[in-house]
């Protein structure tokens, strides 16, 4: 369980670094982000971001195993 602690905590480090890069991918502003907005009421879910991030972290867990 300590090994996978390092691992997030190597993970997290790393989009911090990475951050100023990923704002500029226009990561959660993609085609398939759901965004709504009527009146006071905003509703936004991310979808297609979010698949993109669980493949990258899929394929870091995968080569981390390999």
């Amino acid at each position: 369980m300590g090994k996978w602690f390092v691992v997030a905590g190597i993970i997290l480090v790393m989009i911090g670094l990475l951050w100023p890069w990923i704002v500029k991918l226009g990561l959660g502003h993609l085609p398939g982000d759901i965004r709504v907005e009527r009146g006071k009421f905003s509703f936004y879910f991310p979808l297609t971001s979010c698949i993109i991030v669980s493949l990258i972290i899929t394929l870091l867990l995968w080569l981390f195993r390999h």
